[in-house]
C-alpha cells in the first residue's frame, strides 16, 4: 500500500504545483540576478523557492496526472515510482551543472529544486526498487 500511497500523494502534490505555477499570489517574481531563460513564460519561484515556469509547470502537470493514473494499481505504482526516481535524479544532476541547470533555456533546475528533486528521487528509488510489503500472513486467521 505504501507504493500506491505515495504515488497518488506525489500525484496531487504535482499537480497543486503544476497548478500554483500559474497562480500569481502563490509565484513570486525572480530576484534581478535570475539566470535568464530562452522560454521565460511564467518564470517565477513558485513558494518564493523552487524556481518554475511554464514548461516546468507543464511537467509538474504531467508528473501529477501520471502519478493519480498509476495509482490504480500496485503495478502501476511500482512502474511509476522507478521512473520518477531515474527522472527525478537526473534533473537533480542537472540541476547542479551550471551548463545544464537551464536545461538549455527551457527549464529552471536550479536553487531548491536540487535538493528536492534528490529527496523525491531518494524516496522513489527505495518504494520501486528494494521496498517489499509485508507478505506474512497474519496471525489472526478466520476460524473454519
Amino acid at each position: 500500500m505504501a507504493v500506491r500511497y505515495y504515488t497518488l500523494v506525489m500525484g496531487v502534490l504535482f499537480i497543486m504545483a503544476g497548478i500554483g505555477g500559474f497562480l500569481f499570489p502563490i509565484t513570486q517574481p525572480l530576484p534581478t540576478n535570475a539566470p535568464p531563460l530562452t522560454l521565460d513564460a511564467s518564470y517565477g519561484l513558485l513558494l518564493g523557492l523552487f524556481p518554475i515556469n511554464l514548461v516546468h509547470n507543464l511537467v509538474h502537470l504531467s508528473f501529477g496526472i501520471w502519478g493519480v493514473w498509476a495509482w490504480q494499481t500496485y503495478d502501476h505504482s511500482r512502474a511509476y515510482c522507478r521512473a520518477m526516481a531515474v527522472i527525478l535524479i537526473v534533473f537533480a544532476l542537472m540541476g547542479l551543472l551550471p551548463v545544464t541547470q537551464l536545461t538549455f533555456g527551457l527549464m529552471p533546475l536550479f536553487g531548491h529544486d536540487i535538493w528536492l528533486h534528490a529527496l523525491e528521487a531518494i524516496v522513489a528509488a527505495y518504494l520501486g526498487y528494494w521496498y517489499r510489503p509485508d507478505s506474512t500472513p497474519s496471525l489472526i486467521q478466520a476460524q473454519p
